[in-house]
C-alpha cells in the first residue's frame, strides 16, 4: 500500500498467484477496484508470474514538493508527490524490469522501464485493465472521429463489451465518493492509448495498432498507410511506457484544477527554453481565423444587439471556398484587412489556412511587415503528411524563418500510432530550434506536451466549431470537466451565425473564457467581433489565468460557472446546458476593494442578441443569474 503525500488516497501493488494487480482507493473508498495489469513484450506478458518484488523505498516513498511557472487554467502548477520504485522479475523468461508508482494528492499514475540495450528492438503492448466501481458514471466518447467526438453520459453497467472510448474518461464515483479522469503523460517513443470496455466494468489500454482506425485517417491517407499503423510499434533500446495516470478529485473545482498530467511530463530542456514557459519568444494570445465566418458586415452598418445575425455584403467581395486548404484566390490584402481588424482587437496572431502556399516569399514578408506594425504575428496551415521526412520539415522552418512566420497549424494526424507521436516531438523539437511555435489539428488528446515543450501553445483533440453539433449546450457544458481537464483545446469559440446551434449569442462569448488556450482563435469572422456589443468584453479576455474557480451549480453537461483571475481582474463566465436555470453565484472570490462590473447576458429579445450593463460589486454581491436554454453570461469585474 503506497500513501498520498495528504495519505487520503492509497494505491496498491498486488500479487495474486504470480499476477501484478493494481487498484486505488481515496478515503477507504474504491477509485479502481484491483484490476490486473498485463505488459507485453514481444508476445510475452511480464505481468503474469511475478517472482520477485521487491520496492526501493517504502509506503510513502521519494518525495517531491515543488512548483512552477504553467499556463492555462492557473498560473503555478503544484507538484507534490511520493514516488516508489518495484523492481520486479518475470518467472518463465527471467526478466526483470521497473514498475514506478507516483501518488499525488488528487491522483496516481504508474509506469513500466524494461532496460534494453541501444541495438535491441523490442515490440512492446499493454492490455492492463482499469475496473470501476459499480454505479460510477461515465463521460466519454468514441474513436470514429478520432478524437473529434461527441460526449455520452453512461452508467458503468451500460457500456457494451469490446466498445472503445478515448481518454480523458471523466467519471463520477458512486455514493458521492467524488470524481476520477484516466489518461496518460509524457507520451514519449511509444503508441498513445485508448480504452476498451470488457462489458464487466472493465477497461482495457489499447495502444494505438490495436485501436479501430480513424475515418479521418482512412479519409486522408492510402491504404499502404492504414496497413502500417495497424501493426505494432517496434522500440529500440529501454522501453519506458507513459504514465498511466488516474487523476481523483472530491470536486469539480479540483479536476478542473488538477496539474498531474503537467507534472508527469518532462520539464522543458533549458538551452530551449531558458526561462520556460516565459522564453520571450513563446508568446500566448488571441488570434483571428479566415475559415468558418468569411462574409464581414460592412463596417458602417454594425450588427446591432436586438437583431440576430444577417449576411451583410462586405466592402471586398468574398472568395470561393475550396477543400481545408480555405480557398483559391485569397489575396495578399485580403489578409492584411484580417491582419488590421485583428490589430483593433488587440489580439496577437492572425491564423492563415492553406492558401499562403500559393504566396511568393515576397508576398509573404508584405503581410508579415504589414501584420507586425500592428502587433500581429502569423500562423500558417501544413499538412502533417507532408513534415515526417526531415528535408520537409528542414526546409519548411526554413522559410518560416526567411518570411518571419511565427507559427504553425499542422493537421490530420488522425492516429496515435507511435510513428505520428514520433512525428509530434520531432516537430516540436526542430521547431524550438528555429523558434517557432505550433498548433496542432487532428490531433491526438494532450499528454503533457506543453509543460516539454512550451512552444506547442494548443492542440484541437476536441469536437469544436469546426463541427455541426446539434446538442451543442450539452456538449459545451461537458468539455470544460472531460476533454479540457488535460489540457487546452483549439474549440475555436464564439461565432454568431447559425452554426451556434441551440447556443445564444452571450453563450457564445462566454465560451472564450471558459474553454481557454494559450492560443485561443476565435470562429467569428473579427469585424462581427468589433461590431458587436460585448466587444469590449471581447477584447479583454484573455488566453491564460492566474485562477480559476469552479462554483455551485456546475455540473458535467447541464451547467460550468467560472471565476477566473487575470492579474487583478476577475472574470465569471457561464455556460448553460439544455435547460433554462436561475441561481444566485455569491461573489466571495474578489478582494476587499470595491469593483466595477461589465456584465454580458442573455436577451429577452432571443438567443441572437445580447444584453449589456455595467453595476458596482464587491465581495459581499451575489448576482441573480438567468439562463436560458443554452444560454450564457460573463461578467469581468475591475477595481474601482
Amino acid at each position: 500500500t503506497l500513501l498520498s503525500p495528504d495519505r487520503k488516497i492509497e494505491a496498491k501493488v498486488i500479487v495474486d498467484n504470480g499476477q501484478l494487480k493494481f487498484a486505488v482507493e481515496r478515503q477507504g473508498r474504491a477509485v479502481i477496484e484491483p484490476s490486473p495489469l498485463a505488459f507485453v513484450v514481444d508476445g510475452v506478458d511480464l505481468c503474469a508470474g511475478i517472482t520477485n518484488v521487491s520496492a526501493t523505498s517504502g509506503p510513502f516513498g521519494d518525495d517531491v514538493n515543488e512548483t512552477y511557472a504553467t499556463r492555462g487554467v492557473h498560473s503555478t502548477a503544484v507538484n507534490r508527490y511520493h514516488q516508489t520504485r518495484m523492481s520486479l522479475r518475470h518467472a518463465m523468461s527471467n526478466t526483470p524490469y521497473t514498475l514506478q508508482v507516483r501518488r499525488f494528492d488528487d491522483g496516481v499514475a504508474y509506469r513500466f522501464i524494461l532496460d534494453g540495450k541501444r541495438d535491441q528492438s523490442r515490440t512492446p503492448d499493454e492490455r492492463s485493465l482499469f475496473t470501476l466501481p459499480a454505479g460510477s458514471t461515465l463521460w466519454y466518447h468514441g474513436l470514429r472521429g478520432h478524437y473529434e467526438g461527441d460526449y455520452v453520459k453512461r452508467d458503468v453497467a451500460e457500456v457494451a463489451a469490446n466498445e472503445w472510448l478515448a481518454t480523458p474518461l471523466t467519471i463520477k464515483l458512486p455514493g458521492g465518493a467524488g470524481y476520477a479522469s484516466i489518461s496518460e503523460s509524457n507520451l514519449v517513443n511509444y503508441s498513445g492509448f485508448a480504452l476498451q470496455a470488457d462489458g464487466k466494468r472493465g477497461f482495457a489500454i489499447g495502444l494505438g495498432h490495436r485501436q479501430p482506425v480513424s475515418y479521418p485517417y482512412e479519409l486522408r491517407y492510402d491504404p499502404v498507410d492504414v496497413a502500417r499503423v495497424t501493426q505494432p510499434a517496434k522500440i529500440i533500446g529501454t522501453i519506458t511506457t507513459p504514465w498511466r495516470a488516474v487523476i481523483v478529485a472530491d470536486n469539480l473545482n479540483t479536476l478542473v484544477n488538477t496539474d498531474v498530467i503537467s507534472n508527469l511530463a518532462a520539464p522543458p530542456d533549458k538551452k530551449l527554453f531558458p526561462q520556460g514557459v516565459a522564453t520571450p519568444w513563446v508568446k500566448p494570445g488571441r488570434a483571428v481565423w479566415r475559415y468558418l465566418d468569411r462574409d464581414a458586415p460592412a463596417p458602417a452598418d454594425p450588427l446591432p444587439a436586438t437583431t440576430p445575425a444577417r449576411a451583410v455584403s462586405a466592402t471586398r467581395p468574398a472568395t470561393t471556398a475550396t477543400s481545408r486548404p480555405g480557398g483559391r484566390g485569397v489575396t495578399v490584402d485580403e489578409l492584411k484587412d484580417y491582419s488590421r481588424l485583428a490589430g483593433e482587437l488587440r489580439f496577437e496572431y492572425n491564423v492563415l489556412e492553406g492558401f499562403w502556399s500559393r504566396w511568393t516569399d515576397d508576398q509573404l514578408r508584405d503581410l508579415v511587415a504589414y501584420s507586425r506594425q500592428r502587433g500581429v504575428g502569423l500562423f500558417v496551415w501544413v499538412h502533417s503528411k507532408d513534415l515526417y521526412a526531415a528535408g520537409a520539415r528542414a526546409a519548411l522552418f526554413k522559410r518560416l524563418r526567411d518570411t518571419g512566420i511565427v507559427g504553425v497549424k499542422t493537421d490530420f494526424f488522425d492516429t496515435e500510432h507511435k510513428e505520428a507521436i514520433d512525428l509530434y516531438h520531432a516537430l516540436l523539437r526542430e521547431g524550438a530550434e528555429n523558434k517557432i511555435l505550433f498548433d496542432f489539428h487532428g490531433a491526438n488528446k494532450p499528454a503533457g506536451e506543453s509543460r516539454t515543450w512550451p512552444n506547442e501553445l494548443v492542440r484541437e483533440a476536441v469536437r469544436g466549431m469546426e463541427s455541426r453539433i446539434k446538442d451543442r449546450a450539452q456538449h459545451n457544458t461537458t468539455l470544460p470537466f472531460t476533454r479540457f481537464i488535460v489540457g487546452p483545446a483549439e474549440y475555436t469559440p464564439v461565432l454568431f451565425t447559425e452554426r451556434r446551434g441551440d447556443t445564444t449569442w452571450a453563450h457564445q462569448v462566454a465560451t472564450a473564457a471558459v474553454f481557454s488556450a494559450p492560443l485561443l482563435t476565435y470562429g467569428a469572422h473579427p469585424q462581427k467581433l468589433l461590431d458587436s456589443p460585448a466587444v469590449d468584453i471581447i477584447k479583454s479576455i484573455p488566453s491564460t489565468w492566474d485562477e480559476t474557480r469552479v462554483l455551485a451549480p456546475s455540473a458535467i453537461g447541464e451547467v460550468a460557472v467560472m471565476a477566473r483571475r487575470k492579474g487583478g481582474a476577475w472574470f465569471l463566465a457561464v455556460i448553460n446546458g439544455p435547460d433554462a436555470r436561475r441561481f444566485d453565484v455569491p461573489l466571495d472570490f474578489l478582494g476587499d476593494a470595491k469593483y466595477r462590473a461589465l456584465v454580458v447576458s442573455d436577451s429577452p429579445a432571443g438567443p441572437a442578441a445580447m444584453k449589456v450593463a455595467t453595476q458596482s460589486a464587491n465581495r459581499q454581491t451575489k448576482l441573480t443569474i438567468d439562463l436560458t436554454a443554452g444560454g450564457g453570461f460573463i461578467a469581468r469585474f475591475d477595481k474601482e
